[in-house]
């Protein structure tokens, strides 16, 4: 076979050509080295600069409407990254205290100064922050955080300290929400300083003049307190000028308010004031009869376990000596539940024997239609008219009373509809039939331990009128104005009556400023004792 020529060149080419491959590689090397630096040189820009130049697009617009919040909440704002390194240096703040690191404490406390108020800087300019205000800031608390971290304040201790912390905090607003019930609770119970005076000058006019005493006493025996074809309403108060807005509002809105008999019973603390009152005022032509409850001699301890149980010592000391037991609710501890007045509801045939049918109404209300068409309405043989409440859930039986008692389990349904006080239409007849009041004495007898309810009127009322209650249009009467703060405007508007049931009374100063004026308006504050009154 003949053998090819020997190249002697070929071996130089091939040299040359792997140094010509073996530079571009080291050049392709090079430049994925540099796209790679460079790639992460800009991302470090995005991470440093990430609102920078969108402020710059957008700076006008952003500055005339600040909203801080909305600022805080954007993950790309200066205020978020300041607001969350905030947070982890508080948490820092207590470990380096529990540490009794304190210089490292008051550096991040210095530093968490300087964040809040740059923050309020910038709420209260409607600024966005800029990167010259916040990078000093943002720099200094990350080195404090870090130093922190090194200081062996790993995440395990950092979320046990903060663990116990949030409990303690926890027992905290637990302990300052009963704190704030029970001053609401003070509050309300306390009666205002320009109605104290009211009563001051009422009770000296009542005092001063004999004509007022005679006049009371000729209207004791007026027929007009005893005929069925007029429209009968009761109300059991110690507070003048709350009763005084429930007749003139029901009197402003009926069609014949000369038709119309109030029947109060108050105290005899009360009872002299309240005469002047009413004897000196006219409420279009109405007729108000006052009574003293000292003067209903039947309703005594023999005949009343209401009675009994008030006047026991364990149940003073319930009120009085018992703040300390966290257990009971504050609003339980209100010294209407040991006044006989709250308890009258279930004597209304006795106080008015010669009566068919009465609306009982609280004195906490505003009436806004004519309620003599209760009177017309057919209760079906019930005794008690009333509005239920059930339409939210908490509101039925069981919420009331206890079932885990027999007595209470074997007779009544848990899931039976409550029903509200404040604004009741009683057929007396019925009553007398059913005799009710002996029943409301059966279950006062069965809960003289507290074990069957706590405390109030509406639980035994529930018990004594089971099966006995007619339920009504709920725009008769609209509860919730002294707690609720969002009761719809069109329900207000369509009740016949409207409830101020809570601690917010509209005569008092933390009465919802949004229904006061539903009450004032039927307060006469053109009356000089008013005025002056106003003024102390």
């Amino acid at each position: 076979m003949r053998r090819r020529a020997v190249i002697i060149g070929r071996p130089v080419r091939r040299r040359l050509k792997c140094w010509i491959c073996s530079l571009l590689g080291i050049f392709l090397i090079a430049g994925f080295i540099l796209f790679v630096v460079h790639h992460h040189h800009d991302q470090e820009d995005y991470v440093e600069l990430p609102i920078l130049e969108r402020e710059s697009r957008n700076e006008e617009v952003v500055r005339e409407h600040l909203n801080l919040t909305q600022e805080i909440s954007s993950a790309y704002s200066y205020a978020r990254q300041l607001a969350e390194q905030m947070t982890l240096a508080k948490a820092y703040v207590v470990i380096a205290k529990e540490h009794n690191n304190l210089h490292l404490a008051w550096e991040l406390s210095s530093k968490i100064r300087s964040c809040q108020f740059l923050l309020s800087k910038a709420a209260m300019k409607e600024e966005p922050i800029s990167l010259n205000e916040a990078e000093p800031i943002i720099q200094s608390l990350s080195s404090l955080i870090f130093k922190a971290q090194d200081a062996h304040y790993d995440i395990a201790t950092t979320m046990m300290t903060m663990k116990s912390h949030v409990q303690a905090l926890e027992e905290r607003a637990n302990s300052t929400s009963v704190q704030s019930m029970m001053f609401g609770q003070l509050t309300a119970e306390s009666l205002p300083k320009n109605l104290h005076c009211l009563e001051i000058k009422l009770m000296a006019d009542w005092l001063a003049k004999k004509s007022l005493q005679d006049f009371a006493d000729e209207r004791k025996n007026s027929l007009r307190l005893v005929d069925n074809n007029l429209y009968h309403f009761c109300i059991f108060s110690d507070n003048l000028l709350a009763v005084s807005a429930v007749i003139n509002s029901t009197v402003c809105n009926a069609g014949h308010p000369k038709q119309l008999i109030f029947h109060i019973v108050t105290d005899a603390i009360h009872y002299g004031m309240m005469q002047a009152w009413f004897l000196n005022n006219d409420f279009k032509s109405s007729t108000v009869e006052v009574q003293n409850i000292e003067d209903l001699t039947w309703l005594n301890s023999s005949y009343s376990p209401a009675i009994r149980q008030l006047r026991e010592v364990d149940s003073r000391k319930y009120y009085f000596d018992g703040s300390q037991d966290t257990s009971i609710e504050p609003k339980f501890r209100n010294p209407k539940y040991i006044s006989l007045l709250n308890h009258l509801r279930f004597y209304v045939p006795e106080i008015y024997p010669q009566l068919e049918k009465i609306v009982f109404l609280d004195d906490d209300v505003v009436v806004q239609k004519d309620l003599t068409l209760l009177f017309s309405l057919d209760l079906h043989g019930n005794v008690n008219g009333a509005v239920e409440t059930c339409l939210e859930a908490f509101h039925r039986y069981y919420k009331y009373l206890n079932f885990s008692d027999p007595l209470i389990s074997s007779r009544f349904d848990p899931q039976a509809c409550g029903w509200a006080f404040g604004m009741n239409i009683f057929d007396l007849m019925a009553w007398r039939k059913a005799n009710v009041t002996a029943r409301y004495h059966y279950w006062l007898e069965q809960n003289a331990d507290r074990a069957l309810w706590k405390l109030g009127t509406l639980p035994p009322g529930l018990l004594a009128f089971y099966g006995l209650t007619e339920p009504l249009d709920r725009r008769w009467h609209v509860l919730g104005l002294g707690y609720d703060l969002n009761v719809d405007s069109r329900l207000i508007e369509s009740a016949a009556v409207i409830h101020f049931n809570g601690n917010m009374k509209p005569w008092l100063k933390l009465g919802v400023t949004r229904y006061r004026p539903l009450w004032e308006r039927y307060v006469n504050q053109t009356h000089p004792y008013l005025r002056d009154c106003a003024t102390h």
